[in-house]
């Protein structure tokens, strides 16, 4: 009797046809929600600029007027312009999530941070890279993938490039890379593999390509998520493509092919360029390994299996020293200590431990003095670098994002608040926390020039975090 009232096969398929459907359209509504907060935003902001420039053309740049509801910006100058461009990476200068340009502020406002600008932004996963006192990110606006540069100021939409193309999943619609900057140039890339070199100033194209159909690869599950990575005269991006494509250097000048090698399906993980034992390398972690590569040529100087659940690698390695890195992934695969050891042209990898206590699914951990601070599947915990052991494991932050500044842990919850926790291997201390954005946040943060930069899908914010 039991068992009759259980869904038949084709009335199942219905049911999870129809959830699907509904669910398709609600996001559609949301979307178009916000596709239309931002138009109506950036028309305001169009129509303040014209009627100051009519009235005062010296300060036709000047900072939009404040939004409904919107807490009152600072001055901007209160917060120190950088004395070189620094956060023109995804995760930093070195991608791996520690901001050392100058102090940041660790006694906190108990309202928050000082607020600089906030307003509506086009819908992805993004993070934000920052030169020459412009913001630039990537958003899915209607039909279109939009690379935006921002004043870093006033939050004034300065410029923005756009082409046809468009990703959408159960976990969120829009692009996942972060623009990478170098020497006045932007390179970025869209979910469905658009890369384009545009002018950092201007927005102009310079060239451009869809890595996917260039090598021959399918898209991710997840779509295309590793910022490109610029290394000398070459843009380094993994398109995944079998037959020696998965790795590939293109000229940053012209997009003409340097070189194309490895044969694995990539992952979600950023290139990163390294030294280990030596030697400056490429370092890449697929689906199933992480391995280092030569920059001028591609040829293979190591391997090591790192496969997990579907090939889900996501998260970021940390180089912890001269020959060793730190790598972990979600989905019940843990970490791993791994060591670079050299002899002669030969290059060896080996694990130095490897254990289940840390847990990163897409929220890359970071280093402070010998211990590794991360989200174990959204809980904040503490390892000792060297031996893998756990020394505390705290607050609940879900998955979020972290970076290392000042001796501490500025630490965005999957939630949209802020906080602030000590880096101590001794004890769990969260100092203060705060509503930065509203909605689900899984973007990295930025910060450059004492200023930190956040967003989501709905919204981006600026806040001053430079030490008085």
């Amino acid at each position: 009797m039991f068992e009759s009232k259980l869904p038949q096969p084709k009335h199942l398929l219905i049911v999870i046809l129809g959830m699907l459907l509904v669910f398709a359209g609600c996001n559609k509504n949301k979307n178009e929600e916000q596709y239309a907060a931002v138009e109506q935003h950036r028309a305001q902001q169009q129509q303040e600029a014209q009627a100051t420039t009519a009235s005062s053309p010296a300060v036709a740049n000047a900072q939009p007027s404040q939004q409904a509801g919107q807490p009152s910006p600072t001055n901007a100058s209160s917060a120190p312009a950088p004395t070189k461009n620094y956060w023109t990476n995804f995760r930093g200068p070195n991608r791996d999530g520690r901001y050392d340009e100058m102090a940041v502020l660790t006694n906190w406002p108990a309202q928050g941070l000082p607020l600089v600008w906030k307003e509506p932004v086009g819908i992805g996963y993004a993070s934000v890279s920052v030169a020459d006192g412009r913001a630039y990110t990537i958003e899915q606006r209607r039909s279109q993938e939009v690379v935006a540069a921002y004043d870093v100021n006033t939050g004034r939409e300065v410029w923005i490039q756009s082409w046809t193309a468009g990703y959408t999943d159960e976990t969120g619609d829009g692009p996942r890379t972060t623009p990478t900057y170098d020497d006045g140039w932007l390179y970025a890339l869209g979910a469905t593999g658009e890369l384009r070199c545009l002018n950092a100033k201007t927005g102009a194209v310079r060239w451009g390509k869809n890595i996917l159909s260039d090598n021959g690869a399918e898209n991710l599950q997840w779509a295309m998520a590793a910022s490109p990575l610029i290394v000398d005269d070459k843009v380094i991006v993994l398109p995944g493509g079998s037959s020696g494509k998965s790795v590939v250097a293109y000229n940053k000048q012209t997009g003409a092919p340097v070189w194309k090698v490895q044969n694995d399906q990539q992952a979600y993980v950023s290139p990163m360029l390294v030294t280990l034992a030596g030697r400056r390398q490429v370092l890449v972690v697929s689906s199933s390994r992480v391995f280092g590569l030569v920059p001028e040529d591609g040829s293979l100087l190591w391997s090591q299996s790192w496969d997990t659940d579907n090939g889900i690698n996501v998260s970021q390695p940390i180089i912890v020293d001269k020959n060793r890195f730190f790598i972990s992934s979600g989905y019940g695969k843990g970490a791993a200590l791994m060591e670079i050891a050299s002899s002669g042209n030969s290059f060896q990898a080996k694990t130095i431990w490897t254990n289940i206590n840390m847990k990163n699914k897409f929220n890359s951990s970071v280093l402070h003095e010998g211990y590794v601070y991360g989200l174990d599947e959204g809980i904040l915990t503490c390892l000792d670098v060297n031996t893998g052991n756990r020394k505390w494991k705290g607050g609940r932050y879900g998955y979020g994002q972290i970076i290392a500044a000042s001796g501490h842990l500025i630490v965005m919850s999957d939630s949209g608040e802020l906080a602030l926790v000590k880096a101590n291997p001794n004890e769990y201390t969260e100092v203060a926390r705060f509503g930065a954005l509203d909605g689900k946040t899984w973007n990295y943060p930025a910060i450059a020039g004492g200023r930190l930069f956040v967003r989501n899908s709905k919204e981006m914010a600026v806040y001053k975090i430079a030490a008085d």
